[in-house]
């Protein structure tokens, strides 16, 4: 019975994490016909109000009051910045860059739980983070001919969402996984305010773009759906490393729609983050538990 559950749950896992590089890939798509702060926007409503009636289907207020405690004010500030962070890499950056950085969020959690909440980390798993933060020095390659600054913005993301799910774990853990998708949904929106401030320049979106955004949306809301089948399905030291193939769909996608190669810097990095991270997560499984609603987005 439990290996059908491992199976399972890995299984939804790749699907969400399917579904994940194929919103990344929708919305990089979208800012090509419209700002980036737009199409967030328009997608963090959309997930809103999704999640808004699956809430009240289900008889729960779409905002919960813990939405104002200090814990979740703390997420909140630190999922704005992720997800803003994160739209401006997919708009100016390649996506297999941006979403190889990305994979090292895991590593930092590991890290941030250790120094925040005094979680047990071996001399082993310490190791295993500084290969994870070399393969990101390796893709940015800072100081040397092929850095960009804009690579930053990926790292800043990554940064924002490590941040989310640490605070998560000190968050009250009252909210259910629709509630949280309102939430999570929302700091998007917002996110999505704040970039169109800086740059302005809204259109209304032709059939192409509204295209566009509603794939957007529907692979956002069923990778989240995916992802927390997936943690409830079989064990979480067994499925949870599966959330690394999204790196080689994000990486297809890339070299079909947007004509990316990466280079062989880029998959010596991305494969010293994937390594790393699976190594942290299969040593740690017995000792931790992945917060409950967080997104590896």
């Amino acid at each position: 019975m439990f290996q059908n559950d491992n199976l399972r749950g890995a299984a939804f896992m790749i699907l969400s994490m399917a579904g994940f590089a194929v919103e990344d890939m929708f919305l990089k798509a979208s800012a090509r016909v419209m700002p980036m702060g737009q199409a967030v926007l328009i997608v963090g409503l959309v997930g809103m109000a999704v999640f808004a009636l699956m809430a009240r289907r289900m008889g729960e207020p779409a905002f919960h009051p813990a939405l104002m405690t200090r814990g979740l004010a703390i997420r909140s500030g630190f999922e704005v910045s992720g997800r803003l962070f994160y739209a401006l890499a997919l708009a100016l950056t390649p996506l297999s860059t941006t979403s190889a950085i990305l994979q090292a969020s895991p590593l930092v959690v590991v890290g941030g739980a250790a120094l925040f909440f005094g979680e047990r980390v071996g001399w082993r798993r310490w190791s295993a983070v500084a290969v994870g933060f070399v393969g990101v020095l390796i893709i940015i390659r800072p100081g040397m001919d092929g850095f960009s600054a804009l690579s930053l913005l990926a790292v800043a993301g990554m940064l924002g969402f490590a941040g989310r799910d640490l605070a998560t774990r000190a968050a009250p853990k009252v909210m259910s996984n629709r509630q949280l998708g309102v939430a999570g949904f929302a700091m998007l929106a917002l996110a999505g305010v704040i970039i169109l401030g800086w740059t302005g320049g809204a259109v209304w979106p032709d059939a192409q773009g509204w295209a566009l955004l509603a794939g957007t949306a529907l692979f956002a809301v069923l990778g989240y759906h995916a992802l927390t089948s997936a943690m409830r399905t079989g064990e979480i030291g067994f499925v949870t490393p599966f959330r690394y193939v999204r790196l080689v769909f994000a990486m297809a996608l890339a070299m079909v729609f947007f004509n990316e190669r990466p280079d062989l810097a880029t998959l010596i990095g991305s494969t010293l983050i994937v390594g790393s991270g699976i190594y942290t997560l299969v040593r740690g499984n017995r000792k931790t538990t992945p917060p409950p609603g967080s997104l590896p987005l």
